[in-house]
């Protein structure tokens, strides 16, 4: 139910010990303080974060910011709302637990012990996860904590031996949900044993472990700024192949595609290695893809075109697939700025290397997108891509395309 009632409108009023002394609406998940009171959490939470360090009711000061939940009241509050369901009043939900440091401390120290049983720690780690998962909240309260290192060597420590797999790869699913420091990357990314673990994850039977795993090596490779290792990562087969894979059979899986497109748009940042994306199949696949995309997933993707579009065994793949040049086409001005932007850089790619690109644009009606976009708002490079893929084409534009184009005021937008 929404935070307050209507009393007038439902003859029904909300009791008073249930109300949160500060918003004065039905408590969701009360919680006492030092003094006693009790108050919404998410009401004394705001009071404390503006500053204020005293108890609105009583004025006393707050020795001790612990916040303890009222589990009778709440459960006196859920009783109330079952009880008066025919009001329209909807019980509330049993709150998720909060990640309180003591929590953190302890389920991190039995995740890391070996002396602790392995479905002790197994347990500790999925709890871990859990609250993560919960809210951004708890994952700042984990993150301040050396979870970072925790999970890290978990992930690595049995990767020669194969045991312990299932402690992995929960390690590896907490992992992926903080962000790595910058030395942490390169400490990964410096050991080819650890990125060939990964990139064998990437072939795992699991769709969660292989997406974990893309998600890691995504995090690595913009986590850090170093070229060299960048430049090693991307240089594995596998890592391509395996990206390419998961955003090839993962359609129904939105996470999937979400982290693949990223994982595969950090990997073509690398310049030396664009032509091992290719050889693994990315145009075909991006191509096939690109309608799934949100939007900005889409960006990412149609980035990645572009970049591919840069070498010539790019341009030559993306060629190859006929609904390459209509998509791009089609995109201009239909996703955003950005993807207008890299869908007019492709197509100016493509066009530059391939009279048979320059024909299926001009049947795609490209003309009319380029005349609209060079007269839009959209940005600076934008139209300047427009304007040299208008220059390009300006030998197959239809004998009465410009003279029946009164409306673009062509004559204002590409002076040849």
């Amino acid at each position: 139910m929404p935070g307050s009632l209507e009393p007038l409108d439902l003859s029904i009023q909300i009791p008073y010990h249930f109300r949160c002394p500060i918003s004065l609406e039905l408590m969701r998940d009360p919680v006492t303080v030092c003094t006693g009171q009790t108050y919404d959490r998410s009401s004394i939470e705001s009071w404390v974060a503006t500053g204020n360090t005293t108890c609105p009711v009583t004025r006393a000061p707050l020795t001790d910011f612990t916040l303890i939940p009222n589990h009778t009241l709440r459960r006196l509050i859920q009783d109330w709302c079952v009880a008066n369901r025919s009001f329209g009043v909807e019980r509330i939900p049993t709150p998720k637990q909060p990640a309180e440091p003591g929590l953190v401390r302890t389920l991190l120290s039995q995740a890391s012990s070996e002396s602790s049983t392995y479905s002790s720690r197994l347990s500790a780690l999925r709890r871990l996860r859990g609250l993560a998962r919960d809210s951004d909240k708890n994952r700042s309260v984990i993150s301040s904590h050396n979870v970072r290192e925790i999970s890290t060597t978990i992930l690595f420590s049995n990767m020669n031996s194969g045991s312990s797999l299932e402690l992995s790869h929960e390690s590896l699913a907490l992992l992926v949900m903080f962000t790595l420091s910058e030395s942490e990357c390169m400490n990964i990314a410096a050991d080819p044993d650890k990125i060939t673990y990964l990139a064998n994850l990437l072939f795992h039977s699991s769709i969660e472990v292989r997406v974990n795993s893309a998600a890691l090596v995504e995090n690595i490779l913009v986590g850090m700024r170093s070229q060299e290792l960048r430049a090693q990562i991307s240089n594995v087969d596998e890592i391509f192949e395996g990206v390419i894979e998961i955003l090839r059979n993962l359609q129904s899986y939105p996470r999937g595609l979400k982290v693949g497109v990223k994982a595969l748009f950090a990997l073509c940042l690398v310049k030396q290695t664009r032509h091992k994306a290719v050889e693994a199949g990315a145009a075909e696949t991006l191509v096939d893809r690109l309608a799934d995309f949100d939007k900005c997933d889409a960006e990412r993707a149609l980035a990645t075109v572009e970049l591919l579009c840069r070498i010539p065994t790019g341009c030559a793949a993306f060629a190859e697939h006929a609904l390459t040049v209509p998509l791009l086409v089609k995109t201009i001005l239909k996703i955003s700025d950005r993807a207008t932007e890299y869908a007019a850089g492709a197509l100016f790619s493509l066009c530059s290397a391939s009279e048979q690109c320059q024909r299926d644009a001009v049947n795609a009606s490209v003309l009319t997108q380029l005349l609209l976009l060079v007269q839009s708002d959209c940005t600076d490079r934008a139209k300047r891509k427009a304007q040299l893929l208008l220059k390009l084409l300006r030998n197959r534009w239809p004998e009465d395309s410009i003279g029946n184009s009164d409306d673009f005021a062509c004559s204002e937008v590409v002076p040849f």
